[in-house]
């Protein structure tokens, strides 16, 4: 039986073999106790997630999940409300006894560590030294008051239809933890922030989610941006260090939404440091 290559980059290896995925994770992304923890919280919540299917394996010195295929998001049907009710519920969800903490802050300063030199990388590394001390890992991350279950790393790239009724369930659980909610938004506020997603999508999905009672954000009278804007700035400064790392890795130039990025860098950096 022959596997099918679903996705081979950044260190990360997916294979398809009829309705198993097989993943084989980041070389020292995902291993030990912490990390088995977070598979069984994912499938403790089997409404919630596309679950691996077991304990974490060692292949040749890989961490490998194995779960179910599902069938992912077409990006040209983005299932924005789906997502956004879907996330509201998990950030509803008790934190569960022994939940490690989501890590999303130390991700930001390993991505700009891993960038190479030029005028881009340069223009990211400024930006980055515009964020608070506790996202560049300067200092304490400080205690969250609201603090929930977290996806840890979402996009809608996280989603497939799964299981019998074929609803939306989350996938990658390398990163659950507990922590703010707002990180579980960041991603799609920098992008809307940095030009990249539509304000139509990005309105869509903070309706649904305040609609579906999200904890993340204040409620419709307050702004999104009260809570949003220093996980936003942070994702903005690592995405675009992912990108020019990678298109310096690919020899390429920057895609334009990715050119974005950088010059949503240029902004940060030019704003005042946050404490």
């Amino acid at each position: 039986m022959s596997a099918q290559v679903i996705y081979d980059r950044n260190g990360v290896l997916v294979l398809r073999a009829r309705d198993v995925v097989a993943k084989a994770h980041r070389p020292g992304r995902a291993l030990g106790p912490e990390f088995a923890r977070r598979v069984e919280i994912a499938a403790s919540l089997p409404e919630l997630f596309n679950a691996p299917l077991g304990p974490p394996l060692e292949v040749e010195g890989r961490t490998v999940t194995l779960e179910r295929y599902g069938t992912p998001v077409d990006p040209h049907d983005p299932p924005w409300e789906d997502a956004a009710r879907l996330l509201a519920a998990l950030h509803a969800v008790p934190v569960p006894a022994g939940a490690p903490p989501f890590g999303r802050p130390a991700r930001v300063a390993r991505a700009v560590s891993r960038m190479g030199e030029g005028g881009a990388a340069d223009v990211v590394r400024r930006a980055f030294a515009a964020l608070p001390a506790w996202v560049r890992g300067d200092a304490p991350v400080p205690v969250v008051a609201n603090e929930r279950l977290l996806h840890g790393d979402f996009h809608l790239g996280q989603l497939v239809r799964a299981g019998d009724a074929g609803t939306w369930r989350f996938i990658d659980v390398e990163d659950i933890g507990r922590g703010d909610p707002a990180w579980d938004l960041a991603r799609l506020a920098a992008l809307f922030a940095a030009g990249v997603l539509a304000p139509d999508a990005w309105g869509r999905f903070l309706r649904a989610y305040r609609d579906a009672g999200g904890a993340a954000v204040p409620s419709a009278e307050g702004s999104e941006w009260t809570v949003l804007d220093v996980p936003s700035r942070a994702l903005v400064v690592q995405i675009a260090a992912t990108s020019v790392r990678l298109a310096a890795e690919e020899k390429r130039d920057l895609h334009p939404e990715e050119t974005g990025l950088v010059g949503a860098c240029v902004r940060i950096a030019e704003l005042p440091a946050l404490p």
